[in-house]
């Protein structure tokens, strides 16, 4: 998940639910954090003052939480399946991991010894060569037994990345997809940003999925190293003035490598835009001001790369992929399903 363009049931179920909250966010807000000369400092001045800094830091506590997560999970699994079958978890591994792992042959070690390009013989190192393959097979296996686990048991995480307040940014944000959808995927992205071109067809996959019920809005964040990212993203807004920004915006990352001006252009003739309109609009730097004004919002945030994301205002950076994009949107989801009174008491 660090990834980015960079400046239970078994038989019973296991539920394993969580919340981020490592500097207590969820305080009320008019509670005293410090004193200076008698005037007090509350921790909603604290939040406001100081958002960029906290979001990092508290993403980063909830990265190593949710990894933390992930290996107590595995523990209650191995547990329960041991008791299931009334062995520890040591006979449990060694009968479903270790004894299913089968030894490479000598001809499959041959070939790993000459992909070395080691000059040691290979009689010398052939032992180390099984210990590794063998390493390597059984944490494959290791991880599939785990996963099998996982898929027969009602494992439901609850932790949630962190907060921050997104409703400035999105009321200027082009959006696809539903006014009313219960979740909206905000994203802060560079149109040079390899990143964010890998994960666009994800954003796409999402609202097939959840059709009706997630929408997407786009935010410019081109980052200094990225040299044509900045009059790209000026572009799709001038494309946004004849109603075209979402097939602009998709035909730039589909052309990431080809985002020269004569280009841009290009791309305004292919879909019909009214050209000369287009090219003063770019020319001119009209949309210059507002693309500053997106990468003023996200700085204010805390951004340091792309892509970024707040689903429902909760904050994901990187290229997550597309199982931690659905995960979190199925939380909200839930969320969105249940009874306010139930929401409140959490």
């Amino acid at each position: 998940m660090s990834i980015s363009c960079r400046l239970i049931g078994l038989a019973l179920g296991i539920s394993v639910c969580a919340f981020t909250n490592p500097a207590g966010a969820q305080e009320n807000g008019a509670v005293t954090v410090a004193e200076i000369n008698g005037q007090k400092l509350t921790r909603a001045e604290l939040e406001k003052k100081q958002a960029a800094n906290l979001l990092q830091a508290r993403y980063q506590y909830y990265l190593a939480e949710r990894e933390a997560l992930e290996r107590f999970i595995d523990e209650q699994l191995l547990e329960i399946e041991a008791r299931r079958e009334h062995l520890t978890v040591e006979q449990l591994l060694q009968h479903a991991v270790t004894d299913r792992v089968k030894d490479p042959t000598e001809l499959q070690l041959q070939v790993f010894y000459e992909s070395t390009h080691t000059t040691e013989p290979f009689a010398a190192i052939r032992g180390k060569i099984l210990a590794n393959v063998r390493q390597v097979r059984q944490a494959k296996t290791r991880a599939a037994y785990l996963q099998s686990l996982r898929d027969r048991a009602g494992v439901r995480i609850a932790l949630v990345p962190p907060e921050a307040e997104v409703a400035p940014a999105l009321d200027s944000a082009p959006r696809r997809g539903p006014q009313d959808a219960s979740v909206v995927i905000l994203e802060f992205a560079d149109y040079e940003c390899p990143y964010c071109q890998r994960i666009h067809p994800d954003l796409e996959k999402l609202q097939k999925e959840f059709a009706g019920k997630v929408a997407v809005a786009f935010k410019d964040f081109p980052l200094p190293m990225h040299a044509h990212a900045e009059k790209a993203a000026e572009a799709a807004r001038c494309a946004d003035e004849q109603g075209k920004f979402w097939n602009f915006h998709d035909i730039l990352f589909e052309n990431q490598q080809k985002l020269e001006l004569a280009q841009l252009k290009e791309y305004a003739r292919t879909l019909k835009l009214d050209a000369a309109r287009f090219d003063q609009c770019l020319d001119a730097g009209e949309q210059a001001a507002a693309v500053q004004k997106d990468i003023v919002q996200g700085q204010r945030l805390g951004l340091t790369g792309t892509p970024s994301f707040f689903i429902n205002g909760h904050f994901l950076s990187g290229a997550v992929g597309y199982g931690t994009l659905r995960e979190i949107v199925e939380q909200q989801l839930a969320m969105s399903a249940r009874p306010p009174h139930e929401i409140a008491s959490r």
